[in-house]
């Protein structure tokens, strides 16, 4: 295991350590850089630092639980871009494909994706499967060596700019909807896909719809086995929820900063002084710092190779309440001019109510600590054990 001061002396040959000044964007509403992240993860992978548990050959460096704990600390004294773009392939299909994914399909996706040289899009939800994902309706029938999709996504993120995807597709109609699933790759750009983006209130255009038309995808590009694509979306999920190594970035301050930066941001207004507003800010700050160690303790299970827990969920909804909070607060302490698209947390104010949705809504999250952590009963689910053919055609 290499120590603190060997890492920070390699970490300071290839990146920019944080100032007080330092500020990073964040992907949306007109800030779509995707330079800033592939040049970040090509100097990085070499040395493994991003991915530090993969496989040396992978893009990682074989590190263990504590060493990659020891390397996420000291990159967040770092500049290290948003890696919105790059997110799904580092932070939910990597750790898939280490887990379900064969030897050949490793060594072709994930050192690409460790490199930043092949954005991944995640196609799980459908009209008619948001929440009830198992309710999926995609097919993919089998052709010989092939599969043909057919079929609809919706509110497909990073579609736009990916040249892959993992899609979650019926194989097996008269089999339970949890059991008659099965994961595929498919490339975006293949005959018979067709990727239409969705304009948001915000001005993003980061969500798509994903129309597949007979679409071919090899019986070697099939990830786990037959019917078993339910458990390799679990991983994927649990590892999204945890947010383990994908997204980068952060709120800009260096670590030593004894203001973080959206504070700082509100004092020109006058709220920093004010005793209503600081009561307000300082309970927003206790808040931020308690989810902000949460969900490093959720990401740092995610690095140490295993599957996540439901602490993820605990992660997330945390994370979600602390932005919703900084950004409704932030807009409405400086008046008026919040009303106005150029007010300050105009865009995070109208981009908020979307973070309770997207990733798995908070409903979802408070199911799952309710059922795995606390132990209480389960919702009823009368189609658990009835085909998919006839539980969507209303028949319970």
């Amino acid at each position: 295991m290499v120590g603190a001061d060997q890492i920070r002396d390699q970490l300071d040959r290839i990146l920019e350590r944080r100032t007080a000044d330092t500020r990073l964007t964040t992907m949306g509403a007109g800030s779509d850089d995707l330079d800033d992240g592939r040049a970040y993860l090509a100097a990085t992978v070499d040395g493994g630092w991003h991915v530090p548990t993969w496989p040396s050959e992978h893009g990682g460096r074989g590190a263990d639980a504590d060493e990659a704990g020891l390397i996420g600390g000291i990159l967040r004294s770092y500049v290290v871009p948003d890696l919105y773009p790059f997110a799904i392939g580092l932070g939910m299909v990597g750790p898939a494909l280490l887990a379900h994914g064969t030897e050949e399909q490793q060594h072709r996706w994930l050192r690409p994706i460790a490199a930043g040289t092949e954005i991944w899009c995640q196609m799980f939800s459908e009209p008619e499967a948001g929440s009830d994902l198992a309710n999926v309706g995609l097919r993919a029938v089998r052709d010989g060596d092939e599969w043909v999709l057919t079929g609809q996504k919706t509110w497909t993120s990073r579609a736009m700019w990916a040249e892959w995807g993992i899609c979650l597709a019926r194989t097996a109609p008269d089999q339970p909807k949890h059991k008659g699933l099965t994961m595929f790759v498919i490339r975006m750009d293949a005959p018979g896909v067709e990727v239409r983006p969705l304009g948001q209130m915000n001005g993003d255009t980061h969500f798509s719809e994903v129309f597949v038309d007979g679409a071919r995808v090899g019986d070697d590009w099939r990830v786990g086995d037959e019917g078993e694509g339910w458990r390799v979306a679990m991983t994927i999920l649990a590892h999204e929820r945890a947010g383990g190594g994908s997204r980068g970035g952060g709120d800009g301050a260096a670590k030593e900063s004894a203001l973080p930066t959206w504070i700082a941001d509100l004092i020109p207004s006058g709220a920093a002084s004010d005793p209503v507003w600081r009561d307000v800010i300082a309970r927003i700050q206790i808040h931020d710092l308690v989810a902000r160690w949460t969900a490093r303790r959720a990401a740092d299970e995610a690095r140490g190779g295993g599957t996540p827990s439901p602490a993820g969920s605990g992660a997330k909804l945390r994370s979600v309440q602390s932005y919703k909070s900084r950004a409704y607060s932030t807009n409405r302490a400086v008046g008026a001019e919040g009303m106005l698209t150029s007010g300050h947390g105009y865009i995070e104010t109208i981009t908020a109510p979307s973070m309770s949705i997207r990733g798995g809504t908070d409903e979802i999250q408070r199911n799952i600590l309710g059922e795995r952590v606390l132990g209480l009963a389960g919702e009823p689910r009368l189609d658990r054990d009835v085909p998919w053919s006839e539980s969507r055609k209303g028949v319970i």
